[in-house]
């Protein structure tokens, strides 16, 4: 049997008891309150919320734009920057205020493309930003490389915002079962293994800073099946990795408010894909039907998913994947 205790000793359990209580149910408000509406971006509640707050005396600006959408003062990495949807990408995040954008590759220096977008985006009005396109010669593949680089970063900027991991190679047709291995080899370390560092070299920035972030990783249709008439095993597969890669981070990084999505484009005219083409002119009629658009997509018709992937305004999208095909997926 429990001692019985004395009427003073029982006020000050009771007392200490609701004191608990009352600590535990502000808490359990405070804790509801943030599933509820997550951390609100420092400008406040927007939308509808924002116009039922807002006083009818008070004029006010949209926020669609001018805030939800924009980039300002950021800090991005894109790998694959030098040319096709990565220097689409780079660019796009300029134009939505991007302070600066570091470009990852392989090649030592930029190549001309680069440099005449660069010279483009510093001419750039009212972006926001600083309008900045930085050139970086890395190895995707190199994981230690590509943690110093990200490091570098977070020293000079204080802080990294987005990444954009695009960095891809695709080798000829290979029927599969006689598939080399070195080569099935050097397609899974670009496209998975060069993924995962470039992630991480930005992820660990963002979880450094605190400020949270978005990792948006380039993946393909061809991730979700196979290209018909095309033996692409290790291009396949290796999309297909980013796509659950993707989402495993996506849960594991949630609770830092980093979040984690892929892309899928369709057969998009990049020089990687003219190169191709160039070699199988017949195809351009076949991909196009594979499509209901009945045509090849243009890089730049991703400049809009990744500019909402990277900003406030796709704040509760992690863990998905965006197909960009021209309906390809729905035949």
């Amino acid at each position: 049997m429990l001692p019985n205790p004395s009427g003073a000793r029982l006020t000050s359990v009771l007392s200490a008891r609701r004191s608990h209580a009352a600590f535990h149910t502000s808490a359990s408000r405070r804790a509801a309150g943030d599933r509820m509406t997550g951390t609100l971006p420092s400008y406040g509640p927007v939308g509808v919320a924002r116009a039922l707050d807002a006083s009818s005396a008070t004029g006010t600006n949209p926020t669609l734009f001018a805030k939800e959408f924009s980039l300002a003062d950021r800090v991005a990495l894109v790998s694959g920057g030098n040319r096709g949807i990565g220097l689409e990408m780079a660019l796009a995040l300029v134009e939505a205020g991007t302070r600066i954008v570091y470009c990852l590759d392989l090649p030592e220096k930029p190549g001309d493309e680069f440099t005449k977008v660069r010279e483009y985006a510093s001419h750039l009005k009212g972006t926001g930003g600083e309008a900045r396109l930085e050139y970086v010669s890395a190895d995707v593949t190199n994981q230690n490389a590509m943690w110093k680089i990200g490091k570098t970063i977070g020293d000079r900027e204080g802080r990294m915002d987005v990444c954009v991991a695009a960095a891809g190679i695709l080798r000829g047709d290979t029927p599969c079962l006689t598939y080399p291995a070195k080569q099935f080899e050097e397609v899974i370390a670009v496209n998975v293994n060069g993924v995962l560092y470039t992630a991480q070299a930005a992820g660990q920035q963002m979880d450094r800073f605190g400020n949270g972030g978005s990792i948006i990783m380039i993946a393909s249709i061809s991730g979700h099946g196979a290209n018909q008439g095309h033996p692409w095993v290790s291009y396949n597969t290796s999309k297909s990795a980013v796509l659950q890669m993707a989402r495993s981070m996506a849960c594991e990084l949630g609770p830092k408010r980093i979040r984690v999505n892929t892309i899928s484009p369709g057969y998009i005219n990049t020089s990687m894909t003219g190169q191709f083409l160039a070699k199988r002119p017949e195809l351009v009629e076949v991909w196009s039907s594979h499509n209901p658009l009945g045509r090849i997509g243009r890089p730049d018709e991703l400049r809009g998913i990744v500019a909402w992937l990277a900003s406030d305004s796709s704040s509760f999208c992690t863990g998905s994947d965006i197909l960009v095909s021209g309906g390809h997926h729905a035949w």
